[in-house]
């Protein structure tokens, strides 16, 4: 091989090389979630995860539960109570169907939990058949008022307790999702309203990260 020869191959192999980089690079984005592109599905990551109190509550089974149970799964929090009339049927009908389209590995990934922000009607028997009407597999959590309190002012999505002497009363609450990773901490949250097509996109990747 002439010395020519020689050049020509070694800038080919360096070309090549390259590419490679270049196409692992680009695929690794597309498995595990362009910055830019979680942003425009509503998905907005911490720069630094939060550990999230432990707390005890009750879940759905009425059994004790602290709040470190959940690891082990990508956790979608979203606050809301069984009586409210309009965001709370929305949003988990829209969960349901993003987790209808979502492919088996990121299903078995991810957990949907109802935090109740009304504890003075939300029993855990009125979670799980409430929760039923979408899905037996999302979880429900309540417990006293402080410490649902404590866990929505730690991820940063607050309510506003409700006059309970007032008869039907609503509770103010945000429709937006707090988003735990498998380790327990809150990695971010997803902003509402959601779209599910976007959603749909990008989950499967962002629940493949540990």
């Amino acid at each position: 091989m002439t010395r020519t020869q020689k050049t020509v191959f070694i800038l080919v192999a360096l070309v090549a090389v390259i590419l490679g980089l270049t196409v692992n690079k680009k695929l690794n984005e597309r498995s595990e979630g362009n910055p830019t592109e979680l942003i425009d599905a509503g998905i907005i990551l911490l720069p630094q995860s939060r550990t999230v109190p432990a707390l005890e509550m009750t879940d759905e089974n009425g059994q004790a539960l602290q709040m470190d149970e959940l690891k082990g799964k990508w956790s979608l929090l979203f606050f809301g109570y069984t009586f409210c009339p309009d965001i709370c049927p929305t949003t988990l009908a829209q969960l349901r169907q993003v987790k209808s389209e979502l492919p088996k590995e990121a299903v078995e990934r991810l957990q949907v939990v109802l935090v109740s922000v009304d504890p003075n009607r939300d029993t855990p028997a009125q979670l799980k058949q409430y929760l039923g009407y979408f899905d037996k597999d999302f979880r429900g959590v309540t417990g006293s008022l402080d410490n649902l309190q404590k866990l929505a002012n730690a991820v940063s999505i607050p309510f506003i307790p409700a006059d309970t002497s007032k008869p039907n009363y609503t509770v103010d609450h945000s429709g937006n999702l707090a988003l735990l990773g498998p380790d327990g901490k809150q990695r971010g949250f997803i902003r509402a309203p959601f779209n599910n097509q976007k959603l749909v996109a990008q989950l499967p990747g962002l629940v493949k990260r540990d």
